[in-house]
């Protein structure tokens, strides 16, 4: 079942209406007129941090009292970062008390972690309202549960409260989180495709120039969609005949990776896109083309991922699987062509400039289809309109929101189905991002760790991914590297450490500590063992894969992660899998715990 967003009501007005019935009718509609008011306002919130970070799920808690009045508001700003809900419920205050929280999603930005029900819970908070259950099968319907079983009132949007106005703020709920929602239902990215082109429909001109179509202020537009996704692809030829950079220009936040799409590896030596001095390029082939110049492209540092067989769904499955959740396709027409046609494209970007250049055989935006008859033409949906500039921007659907009903059973379901299936049987258990199953697993999880800082003193580190980057260049008698230290130990997410951490050490690796390859998993192991011992829930969600393997399924670290083919070392689920078995007392701990509770 789908979601066709601008659905008809379900409720419809009857012409005989005694008078307490409509008094009650007039009073339900003013009441969900401010709960969907609220409930857009959590939506919107939960955006704020987009082009800053990486894609995430995007959460926003906005806590009104009980006269109305907005006590409080707070969005997750990046993975691994404060929840929504903890950061409402501290501006908030005392107002927390009898008031009522309204959540775009329900809470499970990190799988492991309870701080958003339990920072709603012991505020106060008498109702909450949710725009749409977590629509990650782990994680659907668990928050609704638990803060029902500790006597909130939860009210879900569609559920418990039906109306028109609330359906249109439940659409909002399913837009802000179209590409979560879109991994959960295809296993694949959510894809946005953004072209330029001509009134007359040409992207370039006969000759294949085409600086510039668009306007300045439609160029900024792009920059803000890239900013807005984990990576940008185009195809072998518009790296040949446009030689782009694909930078997001912001000055600042995320950068989304760049990636080629190429069958032959028809590829020039020298290109933008292999610097990758600020952002990585990511070119993916058909195994076995060209491998010298593979090679050579690898000795600068671009990473080449090979495919048996190369097709946009077999990339986008690869990508997901990396964990992405937003891909910009900026390519030319055949291959969005092929994107299009393996039902891989989400939504349109399409900027119109006011200009005709006419040309035979300038190329047009999207390539051979195999249509033959305007019936077979593809119909956007949620249609939208908006001049930029001079430019016309119209984008649109071209496949709606799958709606989050029917879901797949969670486990606990599962097990009240069938008995003979327990939610932890599986003898592999992969874990990567946050929000996946055993997300409190990683080393982005938002569990802040004390470790001692040599002098006999103790430092809080936002999380092991913080600490872990900063002892890159602890004890380097150098300004630039105790500056590093100080930035890492401040930065506002575990991706912002990582990011600076790794960027310090591929730019001065001068400035990394000359002990540093013999001794970060000693590092590693340290913050894990304190992040395991000082969260008893976690510790206890640890002895629960008792028998399993751990496996940190990043496709494409080899060294902490398990690799695209299982090739990768996989050193964080051997030190998880090395604590659990001190934990269970099957082997000594190699040091003692320095860590202390917070």
């Amino acid at each position: 079942m789908v979601l066709f967003l601008g659905t008809k009501s379900y409720f419809y007005s009857s012409p005989v209406l005694c008078k307490s019935i409509a008094s009650n009718s007039n009073h339900n509609l003013a009441a969900h007129s401010l709960d969907a008011v609220y409930i857009k306002r959590a939506a919107d919130i939960a955006d704020s941090s987009a082009g800053f970070t990486s894609p995430h799920p995007n959460f926003g808690c906005v806590i009104a009292t009980p006269s109305g009045t907005v006590a409080g508001e707070g969005y997750l700003y990046a993975q691994g970062t404060k929840a929504a809900e903890v950061l409402a419920v501290e501006a908030a205050g005392g107002f927390s008390k009898g008031s009522t929280a309204y959540l775009n999603m329900e809470p499970g930005d990190c799988h492991g972690d309870h701080s958003a029900v339990s920072a709603l819970v012991q505020a106060g908070i008498k109702r909450v309202v949710v725009g749409i259950r977590h629509p990650l099968q782990h994680l659907h319907g668990n928050a609704i549960r638990s803060l029902r079983g500790q006597g909130l009132q939860v009210d879900v949007v569609g559920e418990d409260l039906k109306s028109k106005i609330m359906e249109e703020a439940r659409k909002s709920c399913l837009l802000v989180n179209a590409p979560l929602i879109h991994r959960a239902t295809s296993r694949v990215p959510f894809s946005v495709i953004k072209y330029a082109m001509t009134l007359d429909g040409k992207i370039a001109t006969s000759s294949g120039h085409a600086a510039w179509i668009s306007s300045k202020e439609s160029r900024n537009r792009v920059f803000e969609l890239r900013g807005r996704s984990d990576a940008i692809i185009v195809g072998g030829n518009t790296v040949r005949k446009d030689n782009p950079r694909l930078t997001a220009r912001h000055g600042g936040g995320h950068t989304p990776i760049r990636i080629v799409m190429t069958q032959t590896f028809n590829l020039p030596e020298e290109a933008n896109l292999w610097d990758i001095s600020d952002v990585s390029t990511i070119v993916v082939t058909q195994r076995g083309a060209r491998r010298s110049l593979q090679k050579l492209l690898a000795s600068k540092g671009v990473e080449v991922v090979e495919f048996d067989i190369l097709n946009p769904r077999e990339v986008m499955e690869y990508f997901h699987d990396r964990g992405y959740l937003s891909i910009l396709w900026e390519c030319g027409g055949t291959l969005a062509a092929s994107a299009i046609s393996s039902g891989l494209i989400h939504k349109v970007f399409a900027f119109v400039a006011p200009k005709i250049i006419g040309g035979k055989n300038a190329p047009s935006p999207v390539g051979e289809l195999g249509m033959v008859e305007m019936s077979q033409a593809l119909d956007l949906i949620d249609v939208c309109f908006e001049q930029v500039g001079p430019d016309m921007l119209i984008s649109g659907f071209l496949q709606p929101v799958p709606d989050l009903v029917p879901v797949i059973p969670s486990e606990d379901e599962t097990f009240a189905i069938d008995p003979s299936i327990t939610p932890y049987d599986s003898k592999i258990i992969f874990f990567y991002k946050t929000w996946d199953p055993y997300g409190a697993f990683s080393n982005f999880s938002p569990h802040p760790i004390q470790m001692p800082d040599g002098s006999g003193s103790y430092v809080t580190w936002s999380s092991v991914e913080h600490y872990y980057q900063a002892h890159k260049f602890v004890g380097v008698n150098e300004p630039v590297a105790k500056d590093c230290v100080e930035k890492i130990k401040s930065a506002k997410s575990p991706e912002e450490a990582a990011r600076m951490g790794r960027s310090m050490q591929k730019q001065r690796p001068d400035l990394v500590r000359s002990d540093w390859e013999g001794l970060k998993i000693d590092v590693m192991y340290r913050a894990l063992k304190c992040k395991f011992s000082i969260y008893p829930h976690l510790q206890s969600m640890l002895l629960t894969t008792a028998g399993s393997v751990l496996v940190e399924a990043s496709p494409h670290d080899l060294f902490w992660g398990g690799g695209r083919e299982g090739e990768g070392l996989n050193y964080l689920g051997r030190l998880l899998m090395l604590i659990r078995s001190e934990f269970l007392g099957e082997c000594p701990s190699p040091s003692e715990s320095t860590c202390t509770a917070l």
